[in-house]
C-alpha cells in the first residue's frame, strides 16, 4: 500500500516532517513518469531538501518538461509547478510558462488530472510551441485549471 501524506501539513517542523514529505513526493512523482509512459533513463528524479525553514523541492525532471513539488505553507493549492525547459539542465532563461496545480494531485486518484496538465504542457512545447513563439491565441488562465481558495 503507498505511503500517505497530508499535504495541508507543514513539512518544517522536524527533519523526519521533511524526509517523509520528500520520500512521498519522489515516490508519487516516479508513479508519475510511469503514467506519463516515460522510459527509464529518459528523466531524474531529483530532491533538494533546502534548509530548515522550507520544504525543499522534488522535481521530475524531462528534456521537455519539469514538475517541482514544494510545500508552499498556506497556500497548498499551488505546491505543484509544472513548465517546459530546452534540457535537463533547466536553466531558467530556456524555462517555459509557469503552470500550478495542487499537492494533492500528486496522490493516486486525483494523478491523471497531473497527467492530463502535464500532457497539456508538453503539447504547448512540441505541438504549437506556444513557450518560443507566442500564439496570440494561447491564454494561460484558459488552458491552466482554475483552483478554488
Amino acid at each position: 500500500m503507498a505511503e500517505t501524506y497530508d499535504w495541508t501539513k507543514s513539512c518544517t517542523a522536524s527533519r523526519e516532517d521533511k524526509e517523509l514529505f520528500h520520500r512521498v513526493a519522489r515516490n508519487r512523482l516516479k508513479a508519475l513518469a510511469k503514467d506519463l509512459g516515460l522510459p527509464a533513463g529518459s528523466f531524474e528524479i531529483r530532491s533538494n531538501m533546502g534548509g530548515s525553514a522550507v520544504s525543499g523541492e522534488i522535481s521530475l525532471q524531462h528534456d521537455h518538461f519539469r514538475v517541482e513539488a514544494s510545500s508552499p505553507g498556506s497556500r497548498q493549492e499551488r505546491g505543484l509547478r509544472v513548465h517546459t525547459c530546452a534540457s535537463r539542465l533547466n536553466e531558467s532563461r530556456f524555462a517555459g510558462k509557469n503552470h500550478f496545480a495542487p499537492l494533492a494531485w500528486l496522490d493516486d486518484k486525483d494523478r491523471p488530472k497531473l497527467k492530463a496538465l502535464v500532457e497539456q504542457v508538453i503539447e504547448q512545447k512540441l505541438g504549437f510551441n506556444a513557450d518560443v513563439n507566442p500564439d496570440p491565441g494561447y491564454n494561460p488562465h484558459l488552458s491552466t485549471p482554475r483552483f478554488s481558495k
